[in-house]
């Protein structure tokens, strides 16, 4: 069935419909990874989100259930050039096509990606959607207008888990405030032994206090991070009387949490090949990320130069720049110097290396044994 896509600008591309039938609106982002499609669309970042999806064939090995990143899929949908149902590699339980369907997810093949994304990135992340060519393009534009914006999108309370969720573990407590945690996090935590208790978003600092935790985690999660004040004042509370370490949207919720700012970056970080540098060792990681938010440098820059350390006066004491994005030299991470704090803006769980990142977990779990 022929299918187009319709960006909030009026900018049309024809495709092929693939996926469930059916249409749908969100904020329209593209993904450079040249694999983990199902990673991706199951990851809860990506909720409120159609993902194009950069690399030219997907789905040609299949999905499974190992790579559930989440109990479902988030995005809204998906956009390739080309869409394959291949179920005959060793580790697939299923065709990626079969699967989209299956899981009610609007999906559309034969779209000129490469055009999009330049569109995307001379013109800004935007709102848009997959549509049935018998829909008219007026009325399409009608829905993808009647879409909200990203900007002051509270997602979080979408994909947090209505109750808390207790995972054993004879190592170190850590207590996530879960607006949207990737199992491969939770994975990754419980490989060092971690017991792990995950809390509904709204929870406040006096019940993340109340478990006793060696570590309070701030997870990864769509949307805004300005549209979580009520996250925000309850990671304050915390500050100073446990550790805290953030992923991610958690990295940019423990920021404003401090005193910094945010700001949304025009197309977003989405792929698995970001060099960052860690300015404590000289190391050069390549990065997973996913994030169409970043947090503003000291002097409200968006930007930072030279690969110094740079610091900030914030609410807790001092904050210092721990890891720069060399593409776009965005903040990638920081260190509180006068309470016990860390963050990353990137995914160190995804190793695209594949190990290269995997080690600041370990760099976490220190503050937890101090």
């Amino acid at each position: 069935m022929t299918g187009f896509v319709l960006l909030e600008d009026g900018t049309r591309f024809d495709g092929e419909l693939l996926g469930s039938n059916g249409e749908v609106t969100g904020e329209v982002v593209f993904n450079t990874s040249m694999t983990g499609y199902q990673e991706a669309v199951t990851d809860p970042s990506y909720a409120g989100q159609v993902i194009t999806f950069t690399y030219p064939l997907i789905g040609n090995y299949g999905v499974s259930a190992s790579a559930m990143e989440s109990d479902r899929v988030h995005a809204r949908g998906v956009i390739m050039r080309e869409g394959k149902n291949g179920e005959d590699a060793a580790t697939a339980e299923g065709g990626w096509l079969d699967w989209l369907r299956d899981c009610g997810v609007p999906a559309i093949g034969g779209v000129d990606t490469r055009a999009l994304v330049r569109h995307i990135r001379d013109r800004g992340a935007m709102r848009g959607g997959i549509f049935p060519v018998e829909l008219s393009e007026s009325e399409a534009e009608g829905r993808v207008h009647a879409e909200p914006s990203m900007d002051g999108a509270d997602f979080a309370r979408t994909v947090t888990p209505d109750v808390p969720v207790e995972l054993e573990g004879d190592g170190p407590h850590v207590v996530g405030i879960d607006t949207g945690i990737k199992l491969s996090i939770v994975r990754q935590l419980r490989e060092r032994g971690c017991r792990v208790t995950l809390l509904p978003c709204d929870s406040s600092a006096d019940e993340v206090l109340a478990r006793d935790p060696d570590l309070v985690f701030l997870a990864n999660g769509p949307g805004d991070p300005g549209a979580l004040d009520y996250v925000v004042e309850n990671v304050r509370g915390v500050i100073g009387k446990a550790p805290v370490v953030g992923i991610c949207l958690g990295h940019q919720l423990l920021c404003r949490a401090v005193g910094l700012e945010t700001f949304k970056l025009p197309f977003g970080h989405r792929g698995a090949n970001h060099p960052v540098k860690d300015l404590g060792s000289g190391r050069i990681d390549i990065t997973s990320q996913n994030h169409g938010f970043a947090v503003l440098g000291p002097g409200g820059d968006r930007t930072i130069d030279g690969d110094e350390p740079v610091s900030w006066q914030t609410d807790f004491g001092d904050a210092e720049l721990s890891h720069l994005n060399l593409y776009d030299r965005t903040v990638e991470g920081l260190v509180l110097k006068d309470v016990p704090g860390c963050t990353v803006q990137y995914h160190p769980e995804a190793g695209p290396g594949p190990h290269d990142a995997r080690y600041l977990f370990d760099r976490f779990l220190e503050l937890a044994h101090a």
